[in-house]
């Protein structure tokens, strides 16, 4: 339930054991019924029950987003001291991909393909990002995988990242 929502639902259930309240006072001086004054005293308090409920929930909402953003504060900062302290070695990467993506002789768009591939996107979400459709960032995948020599995407990555993906002997 969106916030909003959360306060509309609030303040109706107030005003419903207000209301309630204020009825049950009435019929006590008015001498209704006991069983009469007991139910209606049954849904002021299931109403003020409701209150609470929806208020504990929205504090623990606001809470848990608290923490959440927390989280994620520390792990954009990791993530950006990763990046500043890679930096050098991610260019020099960058650089030797380009350079054997040149001794394959793929054309610029060809390139872009491939390192979009190598980030891990899909070829719809290249399509998307390149602006043009899903057939042509089809075709030119495979004229990568055909000018390298390779199966696919699979393999791609292999070529590039095998060598440094392997444990770090101390």
């Amino acid at each position: 339930m969106k916030q909003r929502e959360r306060f509309i639902v609030t303040g109706i259930l107030v005003v419903v054991a207000v209301l309630v309240g204020f009825d049950i006072f009435t019929d006590f001086i008015e001498g209704v019924a006991f069983w009469h004054v007991l139910v209606e005293g049954i849904i002021g308090l299931v109403a003020v029950v409701g209150v609470f409920y929806l208020l504990r929930g929205t504090v623990a909402l606001r809470r848990r987003l608290e923490r959440e953003k927390e989280d994620f504060s520390v792990f954009r900062r990791e993530a950006d001291a990763w990046r500043a302290e890679s930096r050098k070695y991610v260019d020099g990467l960058a650089k030797a991909i380009d350079q054997q993506l040149s001794k394959w002789g793929l054309t610029v768009a060809e390139k872009e393909v491939a390192f979009l591939l190598l980030k891990g996107l899909s070829l719809k979400e290249i399509a998307e990002t390149r602006e043009t459709t899903e057939k042509t960032a089809r075709v030119q995948s495979m004229a990568i995988y055909s000018k390298a020599r390779i199966s696919g995407r699979s393999e791609l990555s292999a070529f590039f990242l095998e060598d440094l993906l392997l444990p770090v002997s101390d």
